[in-house]
């Protein structure tokens, strides 16, 4: 499913959806580490506007306005050279597609000053699956996991540092996530572990969720 960013009829409060978007042309938009975490950190301001990271931030000559807290719920993510993906739950009738214009343009704007770049960082449209099926969720989380491993980055999913992988199997301890929607599913980390590293070849054969995933 295609949509511009100021399309936002499909997203309803409760809803749970599979969010994508590239660089422009296909390039990469992740050019080295700070990229990727300037990016989480737009995310994590947004998704919890209350929270400060380490001492208090000095006095900025403008505030950003970001959105309220508890609007948005990240189920998981994967970031990618040149795109992303969010499985992502729309707490309120603010639409999914607030958060990621404001994660974007923040992102763009920073992009295009670090590298002198002109133009567009993104895709003008960018995709969204409304997820129908709780069942249809884990399988989801699983997929994205995997992106790293099947696009040759890494070996072991766990070295992949920009997705919410390492969180899900004990790695590390962040917070952008609501891990306990899909953990719930499993009597353990090690077994989530087990069920991602495995279903890469169910996923393939189930012709019911290929609806759900977005190349």
């Amino acid at each position: 499913m295609h949509m511009r960013n100021r399309d936002y009829k499909i997203f309803a409060s409760g809803g749970y959806y599979h969010v994508y978007n590239r660089g422009n042309g296909k390039q990469n938009i992740f050019l080295d580490e700070d990229d990727y975490l300037f990016f989480l950190r737009r995310m994590r301001e947004n998704l919890f506007p209350n929270l400060q990271e380490g001492a208090p931030l000095a006095p900025r000559a403008y505030k950003r306005k970001l959105l309220p807290a508890g609007a948005f719920c990240l189920v998981s993510y994967c970031l990618m050279p040149n795109h992303f993906h969010w499985l992502i739950r729309q707490n309120t009738q603010l639409p999914v597609g607030k958060l990621l214009l404001k994660v974007c343009t923040g992102y763009s704007m920073y992009f295009n000053k670090k590298y002198e770049h002109t133009g567009h960082v993104f895709q003008d449209q960018f995709k969204a699956i409304t997820i129908e099926n709780d069942s249809y969720l884990v399988w989801l989380s699983a997929y994205i996991h995997q992106n790293p491993k099947i696009a040759g980055l890494v070996e072991n999913l766990s070295s992949w540092k920009f997705c919410s992988y390492p969180d899900y199997v004990g790695q590390r301890d962040g917070i952008l996530c609501e891990k306990n929607i899909i953990l719930d599913n499993f009597k353990s980390q090690e077994a989530y572990a087990d069920f991602v590293g495995n279903s890469y070849i169910k996923i393939k054969e189930r012709k019911d969720l290929q609806s759900l995933f977005l190349e």
